[in-house]
């Protein structure tokens, strides 16, 4: 696995991985260093950690406490991308006392984080003014919130199934930016819409529409990130049919405005800091 130090300071790191494992390789026992959390941007894999199974996608999160054993997989496809966020415990300390909330293994693919996810990544290609670190802060501070210290539950299956599951999310990905249902998305999957929604939800923690909706918000996030093409252009080019919804489902998301989050990645790093400030974070 390549493994390249984007930033590095007394309390946290931020390392970007690039995986090339075969399906079929052999896993091996490994384990966190420190507390970590590592957003998938592309590919998946799977994760074992305390008895529980995860299957991850672009946009979940791997999370790791320090000390704990995991194993990764790759059963299903070829690599993965990852931009992991790594804190001392002294760090981690003050940003929650509960640190049953890092033991969870794993986080499906979640707006709230994708986006800043997302922002890290245009933060770590020199995109966006943001630091690094206060990004991570902020993905640490959100994640934190979201969890609320509730273990995610195991998602038991069958291999088959857990294929099916996260071939169907990688063909969702690819897809996102056109009309897709959940018929089609079944159909594609050869099984029932119903069986097909059950599966996937339980395997992968979010159902087919909220993972595509959260595909879409993730590409949206690096394009705001990235480019200067008109908001409306952006909202269709990653697959919303209307301009109105993709700004409230957005803002929802991000707890800005598609405009203020742009402004956000690319100038005013002050908007960042106030945000870090209100999370008790300065």
């Amino acid at each position: 696995m390549a493994a390249t130090t984007l930033l590095e300071r007394d309390a946290m790191a931020v390392v970007d991985y690039r995986c090339e494992a075969a399906p079929g390789e052999r896993p091996f026992t490994e384990s966190h260093r420190t507390f970590t959390l590592s957003y998938v941007r592309k590919g998946s894999f799977g994760c074992r950690s305390a008895g529980r199974a995860f299957e991850l996608v672009a946009g979940s999160l791997l999370v790791g406490h320090p000390g704990d054993e995991y194993m990764c997989t790759h059963d299903h496809v070829c690599g993965d991308e990852c931009l992991s966020f790594q804190f001392t415990p002294a760090l981690a300390d003050t940003l929650s006392e509960r640190s049953e909330a890092w033991r969870i293994g794993a986080a499906p693919p979640l707006s709230e984080l994708m986006v800043l996810g997302e922002l890290g990544q245009a933060a770590a290609q020199g995109s966006s003014d943001v630091g690094l670190d206060e990004i991570g802060l902020l993905l640490a501070a959100r994640f934190l919130e979201l969890v609320s210290g509730e273990a995610q539950r195991a998602a038991m299956a069958q291999p088959r199934d857990r294929r099916r599951a996260v071939e169907a999310a990688l063909w969702i990905d690819a897809q996102a930016h056109e009309p897709i249902d959940l018929e089609g998305a079944a159909s594609e999957a050869g099984l029932s819409p119903f069986h097909f929604l059950r599966l996937f939800t339980r395997i992968l923690g979010v159902t087919p529409h909220q993972y595509l909706v959260r595909a879409r918000l993730r590409r949206a996030a690096r394009l705001l990130a990235e480019e200067e093409r008109p908001i409306t252009d952006v909202a269709y080019d990653v697959g919303f049919g209307d301009l109105s919804n993709f700004v409230r489902t957005f803002r929802r998301a991000a707890r800005v405005s598609p405009r203020e989050f742009r402004r956000l990645a690319r100038k005013d790093r002050k908007i960042l800091q106030e945000r870090g400030a209100a999370l008790g974070l300065a």
